[in-house]
C-alpha cells in the first residue's frame, strides 16, 4: 500500500510538470489561431474589400473596426490573466477573527498554538500541510504551481497561470471577448466558407481558400466551446463562488458568500462602471474593496452571528 501511494503521488507530480510545460506551448497555440483568423479576416477577404468602394467598402470597414477593437480587448484580457498573479497568501499571514464563527468571535494567540499539519483538530482555523501555512478564507493549494492561491478558481493551462483573486475578472473579460470575436469572424467567414462547397469558381488562391477554411472552423469551435463556458461562470458569479467552491458546497443550499447578485458582480468586477470591461480596476476600488486583494470578504449577517 505505501508503494501504491508513492507510487500515484509521483504520478501526479508528473502530470503536474507536464501541465507546466503545456501552458507554454498553449500561449503558441492562442498566438496561432490568432494569426491564421488574423490573415483569413483582414488579408485575405475584407482587407482587399476595402479597394472596392461602395457597400462593399463599408462592410469591409465596419468588420475591420469591430474585428481589430474586439482583438485588442481579447489580447489585453489574455495577457493581463497570463501576467498577473492569481494571489499569494502573504508571509506569516494569521487571520484576525475566525471565518467559520464570524467578526462576533475574534481570534487570539491561543487559537494558533495547537495549529500542526498533522493535527488538524481545529477545524476553525486552515492549514495548508504543503505550503506549511495557515489558509486566508477561500484559499486552495493548486498543485501545479505547487502553493496556495487565493481565491482560486482553477488552474488554467491556456493561460499558464493559476485564476484566483486577482485576476479573475480578467479571465472572465478573456472569456467575454474571445466569445464576441470568434461569433463575429464565424459569421464573417461563413459566405466564404459555404462557396467552398459549391461548384462554382472561387477567385483565391487555393491557399488562401484553405487558411480561410481553418479559421472558420477553428472559431467555430472556440466560439460554441466558450459559450459553454462562459455561461456556467456567469453563474458562478452571480452565486459568489468559484468552481472549487460550487464542487465543495453542493450538499449545501446555503452560501456564506452570497450576497445578492449586484454585490457578488461587484466582488469580482468592482463597482466602478467604467472599468467593468476592461482588465484593471479603478484605484478606488482596490482601495476600498478589501475583496479585490483576495484576503477579506463580506459574508451574510446571518452567517456571521451564528
Amino acid at each position: 500500500m505505501h508503494r501504491s501511494g508513492a507510487t500515484m503521488a509521483w504520478n501526479v507530480f508528473k502530470f503536474c510538470t507536464a501541465l507546466r510545460g503545456l501552458g507554454s506551448i498553449m500561449i503558441l497555440l492562442v498566438l496561432g489561431v490568432v494569426g491564421v483568423t488574423y490573415y483569413a479576416v483582414v488579408l485575405t477577404n475584407y482587407g482587399p474589400a476595402l479597394y472596392a468602394g461602395g457597400l462593399d467598402f463599408l462592410s469591409a470597414f465596419a468588420v475591420l473596426i469591430l474585428f481589430h477593437s474586439l482583438l485588442v480587448m481579447l489580447l489585453w484580457s489574455y495577457f493581463s490573466v497570463v501576467f498577473t498573479d492569481a494571489g499569494s497568501v502573504p508571509p506569516n499571514w494569521k487571520p484576525a477573527v475566525d471565518e467559520e464563527r464570524g467578526e462576533v468571535d475574534p481570534l487570539v494567540g491561543s487559537d494558533f498554538n495547537n495549529v500542526a499539519p498533522s493535527d488538524p483538530s481545529n477545524q476553525h482555523i486552515r492549514f495548508c500541510r504543503k505550503c506549511n501555512q495557515l489558509k486566508p478564507p477561500r484559499c486552495h493549494h493548486c498543485s501545479v504551481c505547487g502553493r496556495c492561491v487565493l481565491k482560486m478558481d482553477h488552474h488554467c493551462v491556456w493561460v499558464v497561470n493559476c485564476v484566483g483573486a486577482l485576476n479573475y475578472k480578467y479571465f472572465l473579460l478573456f472569456l467575454f471577448y474571445t466569445f464576441l470575436e470568434t461569433t463575429l469572424v464565424t459569421a464573417c467567414l461563413l459566405p466564404q466558407f459555404l462557396a467552398f462547397f459549391s461548384d462554382g469558381e472561387i477567385p483565391v488562391t487555393p491557399g488562401s481558400l484553405a487558411t480561410t477554411f481553418l479559421a472558420f472552423v477553428l472559431n467555430l469551435a472556440f466560439a460554441l466551446s466558450v459559450m459553454g463556458f462562459l455561461i456556467m461562470h456567469i453563474s458562478l458569479v452571480a452565486a459568489n463562488t468559484t468552481t472549487i467552491e460550487a464542487y465543495e458546497k453542493k450538499t449545501s443550499p446555503k452560501w456564506r458568500y452570497d450576497l445578492g447578485r449586484r454585490k457578488n458582480f461587484e466582488q469580482v468586477f468592482g463597482m466602478d462602471k467604467r472599468y467593468w470591461f476592461i482588465p484593471c480596476y479603478s484605484e478606488e476600488d482596490i482601495r476600498k474593496m478589501p475583496a479585490l486583494q483576495g484576503l477579506e470578504y463580506p459574508s451574510k449577517p446571518d452567517f456571521d452571528s451564528q
